[in-house]
């Protein structure tokens, strides 16, 4: 029997594991908002002694989160070094999530198996990977063969806010530095670029007045339409410009949240709206938001008793392709063309993700893991999401052979 056979034996061997591991990584939640990620970081902590591992905690300053909008971060490394001569390979998985929501006919903190799913929130975005990574790590060690290079996991807790106090926070403190990272992803592509994101907290101040006499307030709601037709009237133009990178079409912008007024015989005040503007990769971020400020502004300039804020909520990079991303793709190609019998692509995506951060940091990063084919088949972020106990077999042993091909 090769090493490769052995690799996807062992996997095979030590699936039930593999789930049940899941299964209590599912279990504690990681609802962000509110934030409170300690908790799980220090289960896995505990989870991975039991495999003769140390995990090291790097809690980011508590003022620092609070400050942020969340309660407590710490993040996992996880460090197996072997002998000199080898590249460092990052495998990455962010434990944060957004809230269940309504609608669920599973527990969403149950890990119920059921008629080969897996079901839970962030079964597939991204809890999933801390199995595939660490198993896929187990295999590689149980091999017996000599390794060169080191691996470390990287266990974050900072994804939905947009990765500055997650792989970020790690990146900044110099607490790693590595070759190569595979970043959480799905099983039937590899992603090696994603989209920009621009979000911003438009608040629009005006004056409240009585309801029978308008005339003595100064309507924000008013002012705030002539900004929302001003966006939306963007929306046209911004499908006209299109990315070469395939998988990714067009910019795209959107105002998600609206709150404001005090009742409804009551001019109002005040209104709050919160805005997503997608940059392609091909785009400049600064030149964006100066673009998108400018508008919001021109939208109400000289609107008598109106004043706005415009507060920068988040800007995230777009992940491009760095040199030696190649390699990552290639083998990987390689790896799942044994595994699923067929080839997958390497895309862009119109989603972001913290991979980027590496990226900026010069490192070669793809996204790759368990997951379907596209993000609407798992349910991510709505009521039921699952995962394919299948697919999690699969990539646990796509990401094991491709650490061998990197350390073996």
């Amino acid at each position: 029997m090769n090493k490769q056979e052995q690799l996807i034996q062992w996997i095979d061997a030590h699936f039930d594991e593999e789930v049940a591991f899941l299964q209590r990584v599912l279990r504690v939640p990681t609802d962000t908002p509110p934030g409170n990620n300690a908790p799980h970081a220090d289960m896995i902590a505990e989870a991975v002694q039991a495999y003769g591992w140390q995990a090291e905690k790097h809690a980011v300053p508590e003022q620092l989160v609070r400050d942020y909008g969340m309660e407590t971060i710490t993040n996992l490394i996880v460090r197996r070094p072997y002998a000199d001569g080898g590249p460092t390979v990052a495998l990455n998985a962010h434990g944060d999530v957004v809230p269940p929501g309504e609608g669920w006919t599973y527990p969403p903190y149950g890990g119920v198996v059921d008629k080969g799913y897996i079901y839970g929130r962030a079964a597939a975005v991204s809890k999933c990977d801390f199995a595939t990574y660490i198993f896929a790590v187990r295999a590689l060690e149980a091999l017996g063969v000599p390794l060169k290079g080191k691996l470390e996991l990287h266990f974050t807790y900072d994804e939905e806010f947009g990765g500055l106090l997650g792989p970020g926070w790690l990146l900044e403190q110099k607490l790693t530095r590595p070759d190569f990272v595979i970043a959480a992803g799905f099983s039937y592509n590899i992603v090696t670029a994603h989209n920009a994101c621009l979000q911003f907290e438009i608040t629009v101040h005006g004056k409240s007045g009585h309801g029978a006499m308008p005339e003595t307030g100064h309507d924000a709601l008013q002012a705030a339409t002539k900004i929302l037709n001003a966006l939306y009237s963007q929306v046209a133009e911004l499908k006209k410009v299109k990315s070469k990178v395939p998988g990714i079409d067009s910019p795209t912008m959107l105002v998600g949240r609206i709150d404001g007024g005090t009742n409804t015989n009551v001019v109002p005040g005040k209104v709050v709206m919160k805005m997503d503007r997608r940059m392609i990769p091909e785009e400049d971020p600064v030149a964006v938001e100066a673009q998108v400020r400018a508008l919001i502004e021109d939208a109400v300039r000289g609107e008598p008793g109106i004043r706005i804020e415009i507060k920068r909520l988040l800007l995230s990079h777009a992940l491009r392709p760095q040199p030696g991303s190649e390699q990552l793709v290639a083998n990987i190609q390689k790896n799942a063309r044994a595994i699923l019998g067929e080839d997958i692509p390497a895309v862009g995506t119109p989603l972001y993700a913290d991979a980027r951060l590496y990226g900026e940091q010069g490192i070669p990063a793809v996204l790759y893991g368990a997951g379907p084919r596209t993000v609407p088949e798992s349910n991510a972020k709505k009521a039921d999401e699952r995962l394919a106990l299948d697919d999690l077999r699969k990539a646990t042993k796509i990401v094991a052979l491709t650490l061998a091909d990197f350390l073996a």
